[in-house]
């Protein structure tokens, strides 16, 4: 595990919030980018969905709440919302690819967000594909 996480895990755990020392100004930071490419055509012509992305200015990680507000480097994740459903999923993984398997025949919209610990929307791509 990343040096980072294991610290803010032990101190989380100890204390029920994150350390002040790993909590600084992040005002000469850039915005963090989200870049979202099409499905892969081969695993879609399958009917399986891969969707790469990458992302600048932002680390993935599993943090959330109010004390990771302004860490530096900053700290988020995703949030995933298939055709507009009144559910969406978060993703705290780092695997730079969104995959969806079953999905029915039609065309679909996936909207990705790129979020602060807080669910906050830093920035938006959405992917439509059949």
């Amino acid at each position: 595990m990343n040096q980072l996480i294991e610290t803010l895990a032990e101190d989380t755990a100890i204390t029920g919030a994150l350390p002040q020392s790993t909590v600084v100004p992040i005002d000469n930071e850039p915005m963090p980018r989200l870049i979202v490419e099409p499905p892969l055509p081969g695993p879609l012509a399958q009917g399986v969905v891969f969707i790469p992305y990458r992302v600048e200015n932002l680390r993935i990680l599993p943090v959330a709440g109010p004390a990771a507000r302004n860490m530096s480097p900053r700290v988020g994740h995703l949030h995933i919302t298939v055709d507009d459903l009144p559910w969406l999923w978060a993703d705290f993984g780092q695997s730079n690819t969104v995959v969806l398997a079953g999905m029915p025949r039609g065309q679909h919209k996936v909207l990705i967000e790129l979020v602060d610990a807080e669910g906050n929307a830093f920035t938006a791509e959405t992917v439509t594909f059949h």
